[in-house]
């Protein structure tokens, strides 16, 4: 459902309300102003002192409106900054003096920026940039407003939207995680078994190849944000790693979380290599120049995002603008994303050299914290509440807000869990909340990322909420299970937790019961905070 407030009524309706909205209760505000809805401006005689003060106007004039949305609402929002005005009154000079309208639209988009840097949950949508690539004359034809009051053409709409989309996406925990790559025409110009890898055309002695040089930079930076890298190619995995190995290319090996170079079938290679990631196919991206291949995997797997990339100088700008890796929020488990994953594959390696499974995982010395909510760990919990989809049993979701009120509350039991190894830091990886009503607790969130399943790393957040509920006075504790397509490997959970199935309805939703006196620890191979 959407509410849109009347023409030119959107302050009014921040800062004033009215009964409508305030009933309507939004979980998502898209705040779609304009450089039409600057109402002050510097002119010619204008003072730099009185440009501070028209400056300092306008952005309280925003301000306080996004504050009181904040403590009403409490909901995500999405605020347009400002495009460029249509004509330079001072030329170039425009840009630099106090007196110039770019140069005032450019110092009123940094206080926006600034807001959005110190505020939770509030997010800049850039169409000073989407009109910059869209071009300018034709994103503020003035047709459109003088004849519907359109602030930009009909025909860039879509990208507007595109636009919005995408944050949307990324807040509810939509984005991809990781980029399946082609090798040959994709990464590198030619093909490394039958030209070689000196005949290549890759670096800055040609066109082509510092195309794909920078195709190479590009993804390298992309891995750097969290990204996940992997190798999907139909070659002799000596070609491909002598590829990788190329001098003058950017990429290495030890760049890629999972290189399947080999002749089997690239949907299948895909597959696999979801299943060893613990993600879900629908995840992950993939680039390869062939349209033949391109076809097979949408064909065969269609949950893989597989777009037309054109040709190598074409490729940067088709996914950049795809919006698949859209940023929201950027904690410091993703900047050690791809570290996590490539000591996940080391855990692997090392768990094929064990004949029993729990000899496994006490080789891996594995430690946990689970404590309280603590305010550093906040961003990520919310992150978490929005990707985990394999291993989350009732779906809830939750702005940061929300994590913020349950943080503050007293009759909620909160866990996060943070497990290390061996092998390194896998960061927050589970969050448990549970509503305390007098000596019964029920579970509204439990959720675990995929990258630690079979780690036991869920019967450690049993034992400490278990312990958190005795503390408390609790005697049951209520689990309840949501089916989604995408949750079905948790259905039983509860049962192997040692609860007891109490109702089941028409839907597949369960809800168990568990009594807490009678419950014995069922993890033997974490050590939790620091205890033996």
């Amino acid at each position: 459902m959407f509410y849109e407030s009347e023409y030119n009524a959107y302050w009014q309706d921040a800062v004033f309300g009215n009964d409508q909205l305030d009933s309507f209760r939004p979980d998502l505000i898209f705040i779609h102003t304009s450089n039409r809805n600057i109402t002050e401006m510097p002119d010619i005689k204008t003072t730099p002192s009185g440009a501070d003060e028209l400056l300092q106007s306008q952005t309280e004039h925003f301000t306080v409106m996004w504050e009181k949305l904040r403590e009403k609402f409490g909901c995500v929002i999405i605020q347009n900054n400002f495009e460029m005005p249509l004509y330079r009154l001072l030329g170039n000079r425009d840009a630099y003096d106090h007196r110039g309208g770019v140069n005032f639209i450019s110092r009123l988009n940094m206080k926006f920026y600034e807001y959005a840097q110190s505020h939770e949950n509030f997010y800049i949508n850039d169409i000073n940039y989407l009109s910059a690539s869209y071009g300018l004359e034709k994103w503020s034809a003035p047709l459109y407003w003088y004849m519907y009051k359109y602030a930009l053409c009909t025909e860039a709409i879509p990208s507007l939207a595109f636009s919005v989309a995408c944050i949307v996406k990324s807040v509810f925990g939509k984005n991809k995680k990781a980029l399946a790559l082609d090798l040959d025409n994709t990464l590198w110009g030619g093909v490394v078994g039958d030209d070689g890898v000196d005949n290549l055309q890759l670096g800055e002695e040609t066109a082509v190849g510092q195309a794909y040089r920078e195709f190479q930079l590009y993804l390298k930076k992309t891995r750097e944000t969290g990204v996940m890298l992997t190798v999907c190619s139909k070659n002799d995995e000596e070609n491909a790693l002598a590829g990788l190995d190329h001098p003058d290319g950017l990429l290495r090996p030890k760049d890629f979380v999972c290189i399947k170079a080999n002749w089997e079938p690239k949907d299948k290679n895909i597959a696999d290599t979801a299943a060893e990631l613990n993600i879900l196919p629908e995840s992950i991206v993939f680039i390869d120049d062939n349209p033949a291949e391109r076809a097979i995997v949408s064909a065969q797997l269609p949950g893989v995002t597989v777009p037309e990339i054109g040709s190598v100088e074409d490729y940067v700008r088709t996914i950049d603008r795809s919006g698949f890796f859209e940023m929201t929020s950027f904690s410091e488990d993703d900047l050690k994303r791809n570290e996590m994953y490539i000591a996940n594959a080391e855990r692997a390696k090392q768990q094929a050299s064990f004949e029993n499974y729990e000899d496994y995982l006490l080789s891996l010395e594995m430690t946990a914290e689970i404590k309280d909510f603590e305010p550093v760990y906040l961003q990520r919990i919310t992150q978490l509440t929005n990707k985990s989809n394999q291993f989350n049993l009732t779906t809830r979701r939750y702005t940061q807000p929300e994590i913020e009120e349950v943080y503050a509350g007293t009759d909620h039991i909160r866990l996060f869990g943070r497990l290390t190894d061996k092998f390194g830091d896998n960061g927050v990886v589970s969050v448990v909340i549970s509503d305390q009503k007098g000596k019964e607790a029920h579970i509204d969130l439990w959720l675990m990322s995929c990258r630690v399943l079979k780690r036991d790393m869920e019967y450690a957040m049993l034992d400490v909420l278990v312990k958190q509920c005795r503390e408390r006075g609790v005697e049951s504790i209520f689990g309840y299970y949501y089916p989604t397509a995408k949750n079905k490997m948790v259905k039983e959970l509860f049962r192997d937790f040692g609860f007891e199935k109490i109702s089941e309805d028409s839907n597949g939703s369960t809800v168990w019961k568990l009594s807490v006196s009678n419950y014995e620890n069922k993890c033997k191979v974490i050590k939790i905070n620091g205890e033996e």
